[in-house]
């Protein structure tokens, strides 16, 4: 079974990382969205409703699974038997961020590969940090989110 982690913050999960994802899942047999939990960061939204987010938008496709996780990546992806790790790339900074990355974790455990793909030009200016920004100061966000997300948010808008 091909198993692929996809990890982040999903603070919250966008149109761009769906777009990822969903392009994703022709490669892998089972898809783990995994939600790293960094002490250095204090996240907008709630863990439970980022992950019930993500599972209402994948509710009717038994391959995704959205799980949380705290350490390493790749010791992640050891405890899920995942072989790879999926990550988006919007620009060619994405791209020498995620190498160097990529890199450290080949180094690091071998037999992990990282899989790039590249999102779709309209959803290449989506980043969780600008709709959290956009958000935050009662900017229109729909462009940017998946509906389960808009829906969710309706119900804690600040």
């Amino acid at each position: 079974m091909r198993t692929c982690l996809f990890p982040g913050t999903f603070d919250p999960i966008t149109l761009g990382h769906t777009d990822v994802i969903d392009r994703a899942l022709d490669l892998f047999d089972r898809m783990v969205i995994g939600i790293g939990v960094n002490s250095n960061k204090t996240p907008m939204f709630a863990l439970e409703e980022r992950m019930a987010w993500i599972r209402e938008i994948y509710k009717d496709d038994p391959r995704v699974e959205v799980a949380t996780y705290s350490g390493l990546t790749v010791d992640f992806c050891k405890k899920l038997d995942a072989r790879f790790i999926l990550r988006g790339i919007r620009s060619i900074g994405d791209f020498e961020y995620e190498k160097a990355i990529a890199d450290m974790n080949r180094t690091v455990s071998t037999g992990i590969e990282t899989i790039f793909l590249t999102t779709v030009p309209q959803y290449s200016s989506i980043a969780s940090t600008l709709v959290r920004d956009i958000y935050r100061y009662g900017g229109d966000v729909s462009s940017f989110l998946p509906a389960a997300v808009l829906e969710g948010i309706k119900h804690i808008k600040q």
